[in-house]
């Protein structure tokens, strides 16, 4: 729907309460994704608490609600914190973290997690799911919008073309992706494993709309997810490319291969905490 105004301030402290929880979960638990957790904390912030994304946490199977697929599982500590904090559990459950027999493992799944709509970590998945998702709401003539967060490496799969041009063959204008931009996988920069740029040109090759933007700036989220609910009288589905850095929000982590995937430890935690404050 379309939101006229955003809580610009309580939003920015949701997406800092995102990062501080989740760099918490990975320290209590010496293993995680800090990088890319970080990066998309804005975008899940926007979605769930600037009134994008419609759910009840009291009802996660609710019929109206909206569809959100995470693709990029692995930033399993961002998701894990926004669900916490929007309701769907007590947000100290989410200390369990990667622990034997916690629901919180270390890619999501929606069997042991409420408000979870899709278990990923295989990358490349996710938006041909949300292509199916959106498609069988098409057809079903409801009005729910599906929206998928990918990361930038993973679209070096090749079932994510497929998935772009199957979702402009049926016109899905109900489908938004975004693509977490941070320009850093697992063990380099994007730009050395598989070039992936020019990004926005071939998503507009393959029919899509495309609004570029800074991940990092609450108001352009906001202000992007808006300008996709207007085109939604077209008929294209729509891709908000979001420049993100990874680790953002915790200067020593910003920019760095090296915090993919390691856990900080206590006296980093500390020095991170401060920064997020």
């Amino acid at each position: 729907m379309l939101v006229e105004n955003i809580n610009l301030e309580t939003v920015k402290q949701k997406a800092q309460a995102i990062r501080a929880n989740s760099l918490r979960m990975i320290t209590a638990a010496n293993s995680g994704h800090p990088g890319g957790s970080l990066s998309i904390a804005d975008i899940l912030s926007v979605l769930y608490f600037g009134g994008h994304l419609k759910y009840d946490p009291k009802n996660a199977e609710d019929p109206n609600r909206d569809i959100l697929i995470v693709s990029k599982g692995h930033a399993s500590p961002a998701v894990y914190s926004a669900l916490g904090l929007a309701g769907f559990f007590p947000i100290e459950d989410t200390m369990s973290f990667r622990k034997l027999g916690s629901s919180f493992q270390g890619h999501i799944d929606r069997m042991r997690v409420k408000g979870v709509e899709m278990s990923t970590g295989s990358l490349g998945h996710g938006l041909s799911n949300a292509v199916g998702m959106a498609l069988a709401a098409k057809l079903d003539k409801h009005s729910r919008k599906v929206f998928a967060i990918l990361s930038d490496g993973e679209l070096q799969e090749g079932s994510n073309w497929e998935a772009a041009m199957a979702a402009a063959h049926y016109q899905l204008n109900n489908l938004v992706a975004f693509v977490d931009r941070n320009r850093i996988q697992l063990d380099g920069w994007t730009e050395k494993t598989m070039t992936l740029h020019p990004i926005a040109e071939k998503f507009n090759a393959f029919n899509w709309e495309v609004i570029e933007i800074d991940g990092h700036n609450i108001q352009e989220i906001h202000d992007a997810l808006n300008q996709a609910y207007r085109l939604r009288s077209g008929d294209k589905p729509i891709l908000i490319l979001a420049q993100t850095i990874k680790g953002k929000g915790v200067s020593f982590m910003e920019d760095q291969v090296s915090w993919h995937g390691v856990a900080p430890s206590k006296e980093e935690l500390e020095k991170a905490l401060v920064e997020l404050k």
